[in-house]
C-alpha cells in the first residue's frame, strides 16, 4: 500500500505503541522544498532504509515519504514527497521522525538497541550496585555506558564504563533489567 505524505494514521497512536525517534528535521534548504535532517542512525544515512517515517502534527500522527536525499559534508538533505516548496517544506522544520519498534531490524543475539540498555541496573563482579544506565556515548573506540547512581547505589559517583563484550560487559539481561560488568569499584573514569 503506498501512503502520501497527508495519510493520517491515527489520533493516539496504538495502545502500548512504542515508537523510536531516528531523526529530526532541521531548516529549509533552497527553493524545492529541501530540508537538513539531523539523523540519530548510525551511519547516518541508515535512517533512509525506512521508506514511511511517522511524525506527530496537531497531536495526530503522519506518515513521510523521503523521496530524494543528497549526502552533505555535515549531514544529510531531504525531499519529503508533496513538499515542494519553502513555504510548505517549513511547516515540518524541528518535527521529529520515528517508527515503530516492530519497524526496527531483528538484532543478532548479544546484540542491543541502546534504548533497551537505558535504565539498567548496572552491578559489577563483586555484586556492588553502581546505579543505572542514564545513557551512552559513541566515542572513537567504543561506546560508552553512563552509570547514574540511584537509590540502591554503593556511592554517589557517576560512572563511565565502555561498552566491551566480554572484556568488561559480561552480561546483560533484560529480563531482569540488568547489566553485569567486570569492574572495580575504585577504577577512575
Amino acid at each position: 500500500m503506498q501512503s502520501s505524505s497527508e495519510d493520517v494514521l491515527d489520533s493516539q497512536g496504538s495502545p502500548g505503541e512504542n515508537r523510536v525517534i531516528l531523526g529530526q528535521i532541521g531548516k529549509v534548504h533552497g527553493i524545492k522544498g529541501w530540508l537538513k535532517l539531523n539523523s540519530f542512525t548510525s551511519p547516518a544515512e541508515n535512517i533512509l532504509d525506512y521508506p514511511q517515517l511517522q511524525t506527530e502534527i496537531d497531536h495526530r500522527w503522519h506518515s513521510l515519504e523521503i523521496d530524494q536525499c543528497r549526502q552533505l559534508t555535515k549531514g544529510l538533505l531531504i525531499h519529503v514527497k508533496g513538499y515542494d516548496d519553502p513555504e510548505s517544506a517549513r511547516a515540518l522544520t524541528g518535527l521529529e521522525l520515528s517508527v515503530t519498534t516492530p519497524q526496527l531490524p531483528e538484532l543478532n543475539d548479544g546484540e542491543y538497541y541502546w534504548r533497551q540498555l537505558e535504565g539498567l541496573e548496572v552491578v559489577n563482579q563483586h555484586d556492588e550496585v553502581f546505579g543505572r544506565v542514564s545513557k551512552l556515548m559513541e566515542t572513537g573506540a567504543n561506546d560508552v555506558l553512563v552509570i547514574s547512581p540511584n537509590e540502591c547505589s554503593m556511592d554517589d559517583r557517576e560512572r563511565l564504563i565502555p561498552y566491551l563484550l566480554g572484556s568488561v560487559i559480561e552480561r546483560v539481561d533484560l529480563e531482569r533489567g540488568s547489566i553485569r560488568v567486570i569492574w572495580e569499584a575504585d577504577y577512575l573514569d
